[in-house]
């Protein structure tokens, strides 16, 4: 029996001749103005790609945009790309690239819980708005409704949120570590104590990590059958049965995997020389179970594909022909979506020229060695040590610097990141899965009596207790503000009106404060009220806009 795709759902006259040749143009003009376009949402791109070629967890998530692209386009071409759309697209094109521009600028985190923070607006949102907006523009309101899923599938473009790592994902990596650890013990091989890591030896095991628990495999394939059962048009029942399955499959495989791997390793005890060739038979046995699991997959959907009671029937709606010519509506919402793709295209060249010119790559190579330009003394307090916090791939995090007190007291670390930009280091802390025992926001006067308001949070790590407050300077002002709730919070800064209406390159300089005491018998609110009077006595002797002002380029 055959089959009808999604895309058929309408079905159209077809286009022939000179007007179909022509709307088939307009189509392909709009879809290249919208992969130009992207350079309107260019940062949120820029911290997608970085989370996907950093993040084997979340790198499904870069075929997403690509996937729903091809779809969209399928969906048009079954409209005989009609250019139907309206100047609410333009609307929403725009207020997304204003939103993403203030992000830049600000701070604005969305506190649900001290495992769960949300930068406002998820790049999540920023690509769904895109997508929309694009739809809405070119092909207009049926258009957007025939390609809702595609453009609901930009949703996961960032495919595993940090919530479900901490609620999923470490569970699961508990659980896989149990079953390799049960079946090598069925086997009768001894084991060191340690949950997580399976020594079969002193010298020779493999330690269970979170990507090792089969999340990577069951997110592939549960996207697989989505997008599968939407192309094959699957029933509702039908396509959540053959999504689940794909999950299940996934993680089943997976636990097929560490007990081959535990045989792997059994047989390496006496074959000494698979020792070293451990990782890539790990990666082998993977492929090969992850390839019969997507062949199973696909024999299961082309099966459901067959059963007419599995699949909605096709409805047939024919639409019009489309004009041999663009009207003026659609040539003026092209000319308006060029001069938006002008704007941000030369933006991004303009920063491409300047970031890779040699003056300020040699910048950029010596400040990842060279130490912060800190003061010797501030107020009362002495430079004691300076050092810098990089990524382990060499890119500068912080500069940084500590300051004694002239009695002895508690030492107070400051913290500079003149390339980071807007950013809250709850986040990195939840990412870690380091939750504050407190967190709120301290006004604090500085130098020049100015109150400065600082997004304050309170840790303790086993080791320490430490006190960590945070605030943002854009250009001659700071501030960073919590707004607390029993139940959630925010957390969000305030930018100036020159950096959001000037074409100024200065990007926000976030400033860390820090103090910390090893005397983890202390009570956590005696500890955190010595360190809050620590960082005021500090803070009252700093000036703000001369520590950042070697900064500003």
């Amino acid at each position: 029996m055959s089959t009808f795709p999604a895309a058929a759902e309408v079905s159209p006259l077809r286009a022939t001749g000179v007007a179909g040749l022509r709307a088939q143009r307009a189509a392909g003009l709009a879809a290249l103005l919208a992969v130009l376009g992207l350079t309107m949402i260019g940062p949120t791109v820029d911290a997608l790609w970085s989370l996907w070629t950093t993040d084997a967890l979340k790198s499904i998530g870069m075929f997403i945009p690509l996937v729903s692209f091809v779809l969209i386009l399928r969906v048009w071409r079954s409209l005989g790309w009609e250019m139907e759309g309206n100047w609410w697209g333009l609307v929403i094109l725009a207020v997304t690239t204003v939103v993403v521009h203030l992000r830049e600028q600000s701070i604005l985190v969305f506190v649900l819980s001290p495992q769960w923070s949300i930068y406002i607006p998820p790049h999540s949102l920023v690509f769904f708005a895109y997508g929309a907006g694009v739809v809405l523009l070119f092909g207009g309101t049926r258009l957007f409704r025939a390609s809702l899923f595609p453009l609901v599938l930009l949703w996961f473009v960032n495919p595993i949120p940090h919530i479900f790592n901490v609620f999923v994902d470490l569970p699961l990596q508990r659980a896989s570590a149990h079953v390799a650890r049960s079946f090598a013990i069925a086997l009768g091989q001894p084991l060191s104590p340690d949950q997580l890591r399976l020594m079969f030896t002193p010298e020779f095991g493999m330690f269970i990590a979170p990507g090792c628990n089969g999340i990577r495999g069951a997110v592939t394939m549960g996207f697989i059958a989505l997008i599968a059962g939407y192309v094959y048009r699957f029933r509702w029942y039908a396509h959540v049965a053959v999504v689940t399955g794909a999950v299940l499959l996934g993680y089943v495989f997976n636990f097929a995997r560490l007990c081959i791997l535990v045989l792997y390793y059994l047989v390496a005890l006496r074959i000494t020389w698979l020792r070293s060739r451990a990782e890539m038979g790990d990666y082998i046995i993977g492929a090969c179970l992850f390839l019969f699991g997507t062949f199973l997959l696909f024999y299961v959907v082309r099966r459901l594909s067959e059963s007419p009671g599995k699949i909605k029937p096709p409805t047939l709606n024919p639409v019009s022909l489309p004009n041999p010519a663009m009207g003026q509506s659609s040539r003026l919402r092209f000319a308006a979506m060029l001069v938006l793709v002008s704007f941000s295209c030369y933006g991004v060249a303009s920063a491409y020229v300047r970031s890779h010119g040699s003056t300020y790559a040699a910048q950029m190579k010596a400040d990842e060695t060279a130490l912060g330009q800190f003061p010797a003394r501030i107020g009362s307090y002495t430079l004691s040590r300076s050092w810098n916090e990089n990524l382990f791939s060499g890119p500068l995090l912080f500069h940084w610097a500590q300051y004694m007190p002239p009695n002895g007291g508690t030492p107070v670390s400051v913290g500079v990141s003149p390339v980071l930009g807007s950013h809250d280091t709850l986040i990195c802390h939840s990412a870690r899965g380091e939750d504050p025992l407190w967190r709120d926001q301290l006004t604090l006067p500085t130098a020049a009596n100015v109150p400065i308001s600082f997004s304050a949070s309170f840790f303790n790590d086993g080791a320490t207790q430490y006190l960590e407050a945070t605030t943002i300077c854009n250009g001659g002002s700071c501030g960073e503000y919590t707004n607390d709730r029993t139940h959630f919070g925010f957390v969000y800064s305030k930018p100036t009106a020159n950096t959001l209406f000037t074409q100024d390159p200065q990007r926000p300089i976030p400033i860390l404060i820090k103090a910390e005491t090893i005397d983890t018998t202390l009570p956590p609110e005696v500890a955190r009220q010595q360190m809050i009077a620590a960082v005021r006595t500090f803070v009252a002797s700093v000036d703000l806009d001369g520590l950042t002002q070697p900064y500003r380029r």
